[in-house]
């Protein structure tokens, strides 16, 4: 089999596996994204496989970045502090082992809402800071998803591209 079939296949796995990785954080996302298109265009080296991979690595890189600032721009307004995120993570580990898929989830979300209450000391108010973060993380994560997802999608435009024209 030639080395640039085995390399496509391989980055075809891999990038399905950064586009899962956007949802389950267990998993790298979009940055397992950019450096499999990195190295899948240096290996196959045709200027299809490097303006995909180039046009790919912006979007995954674009998707990565407004994940980052819808959740922090989000944790800002809400003033949620680094403690209750802390506690969300410390809960998320837990819930991880405790409820497989599922309890990183929920042990976010309830350790950041626990970290809340214990700030604020109105359920109420801990509930909606943490309802609207949690919002604003979801939004992020489908904004991710979606970029990993065209990335790919262009990657597979490149390698059809580099084939046909081989």
């Amino acid at each position: 089999m030639d080395l640039q079939v085995i390399t496509t296949v391989v980055a075809g796995l891999l990038l399905a596996v950064a586009v899962v990785g956007t949802i389950v954080p267990v998993l790298p996302g979009s940055l397992l994204a950019i450096g499999t298109l990195l190295a899948w265009a240096w290996i196959i080296g045709s200027p299809a496989a490097w303006w995909c991979a180039g046009i790919g690595m912006a979007l995954a890189l674009a998707g990565f970045s407004a994940s980052a600032v819808l959740t922090g721009r989000n944790m800002k307004q809400q003033k949620i502090p680094r403690g209750s995120i802390a506690l969300g993570i410390a809960l998320a580990v837990v819930g991880m082992f405790v409820i497989p898929v599922l309890g990183l989830f929920l042990g976010f979300a309830l350790g950041l809402v626990l970290g809340e209450f214990a700030r604020r000391k109105d359920f109420g108010a801990a509930l909606a800071a943490s309802g609207s973060a949690l919002k604003a993380m979801g939004w992020g994560v489908l904004v991710e998803f979606g970029a990993a997802a065209l990335a790919s999608s262009i990657w597979m435009i490149g390698v059809i591209a580099h084939f046909m024209t081989r």
